[in-house]
């Protein structure tokens, strides 16, 4: 394989509304994202981006992180209960289309409880039909 390659998602914050997956694989690219509110943490993840088309879930994600938790990470935060189960739903509500060139119907997503410790604003480990991924959008920072 030759040289990674290295892409910041929305670099300058004027995307507008935007929700992909970055799913986990030996590509090459590694996509960059700044998460965590007014953490300003930065991540990465090596794969391919799918991006996803569902406003409603979108907003329901900023919802969650910039209204319940204030914008400002969750980092060494416990969630509540009720919190973790909400973003589950969101999660769950969220559809993916299979990059298999053969499927046509889309799967929902489901939250990676094994990697909920990774979960901030703008970064959230999930499972889908391809494997791990990591559900990225733009942060509120």
């Amino acid at each position: 394989m030759g040289p990674r390659r290295f892409v910041f998602l929305d670099p300058d914050g004027s995307a507008g509304g935007w929700l992909y997956a970055v799913v986990e694989a030996a590509t090459g690219v590694v996509y960059q994202q700044q998460y965590g509110g007014t953490a300003c943490r930065q991540g990465q993840v090596e794969g391919f981006l799918v991006p996803l088309f569902e406003p409603d879930g979108l907003d329901a994600l900023r919802e969650l992180f910039e209204r319940d938790f204030r914008g400002a990470g969750t980092r060494h935060i416990t969630w509540p209960e009720a919190q973790r189960e909400r973003l589950r739903g969101i999660i769950g509500a969220l559809r993916y289309w299979v990059s298999d060139g053969i499927s046509e119907e889309p799967h929902p997503l489901r939250l990676d409880d094994s990697r909920f410790g990774a979960a901030d604003e703008a970064w959230v480990p999930v499972i889908t039909p391809d494997g791990p991924a990591t559900l990225v959008w733009l942060n509120s920072d």
